[in-house]
């Protein structure tokens, strides 16, 4: 396999691979950069061999995705060979579009564990985000306490005088943590605001036409 050249100008990347030439025993494909174009993939195709014949007269008709990589983490650890590229191309635009906070609070809920791992739960819970939040560089009890105690304004511990040397931030850390249900990431606190979880995206036949990558093989079709 080609080795992927990592690019953060895209949010990830899928190697499209023919599957009649793999089960020949070659590995023939590309990585491809998502999002991308209807025009891109039919030229990926074409470079990959799908729609040309093999030894015996039959059209190469198949591809399946070998590997995926991508620079948010956890994001593509549900992902399997056969995904619908329509709706990766989709997920990948809607992260292209995000802003660096939500991009953050994104990779902190998916990092937790917090949500599903199909693509079509990651489409839903970028319209569901609002329903969280991220404390960075809160990564441990100790910092969480502090953060309460010191930071938030919710206490005001001048009035403790020498006292306020006793307080254990870890302690209390640890007591919000377990009464608020958050977590930690590396990106910092994660914290649900108990709200529902709505289901705005239903599958693939919710994805706009402009996101779509795969209309020529449609019209080839017909």
């Amino acid at each position: 396999m080609a080795k992927f050249e990592y690019n953060k100008d895209y949010p990830f990347a899928v190697y499209v691979t023919n599957l009649g030439k793999y089960n020949e025993g070659m590995l023939v494909g590309e990585w491809v950069h998502l999002p991308t174009t209807t025009k891109e993939m039919k030229e990926v195709f074409k470079r990959i061999g799908i729609g040309q014949k093999d030894d015996f007269g039959q059209p190469y008709e198949e591809w399946f995705i070998t590997d995926y990589d991508c620079y948010v983490t956890g994001l593509c650890r549900g992902f399997g060979e056969y995904e619908n590229l329509d709706e990766l191309n989709y997920l990948a635009a809607r992260l292209d579009e995000m802003s660096d906070y939500d991009l953050k609070l994104f990779e902190a809920v998916v990092e937790a564990g917090d949500c599903g791992d199909s693509v079509k739960d990651l489409i839903n819970l970028m319209d569901n985000l609002d329903s969280y939040m991220v404390f960075s560089n809160v990564t441990n009890d100790y910092d969480l306490g502090y953060y309460y105690i010191e930071e938030s304004g919710c206490y005001d511990t001048d009035k403790l005088g020498t006292l306020a040397r006793y307080i254990d931030y870890e302690s209390f850390g640890q007591d919000v943590r377990s009464e608020e249900g958050g977590c930690f990431t590396s990106t910092g606190y994660i914290l649900h605001d108990g709200s529902s979880f709505t289901e705005y995206y239903e599958g693939v036949e919710d994805i706009p036409d402009e996101y779509r990558v795969l209309n020529f093989e449609e019209d080839e079709e017909e």
